[in-house]
């Protein structure tokens, strides 16, 4: 992980590591990109289900624009967080 994904989003050293220096052991788990594209899913997706009753969108776009939308919005999250 990386400073562009935010790195784990809920860290701790004993699980993801299992007490191993190698850093081998364990499960990282989501991302803190991942975490803050979840919590503006339901937001994206109400928004484009909205676009896609005004024909703004096509209904065959809908899931991919809320995706694509709720990534965009982790990515300005974490770069305002980098301030």
């Amino acid at each position: 992980m990386s400073a562009k994904d935010g790195g784990p989003a809920f860290p701790r050293e004993d699980y993801q590591t299992n007490g191993r220096d190698d850093g081998k052991g364990g499960q990282q788990g989501m991302t803190l990109r991942d975490y803050f594209a979840a919590a503006a899913l339901p937001d994206c997706f109400t928004l484009v289900r909205e676009m896609a009753d005004a024909g703004i969108c096509a209904d065959s776009e809908f899931t991919a624009k809320a995706a694509k939308y709720a990534y965009e919005l982790a990515d300005a999250m974490l770069r305002e967080r980098a301030k």
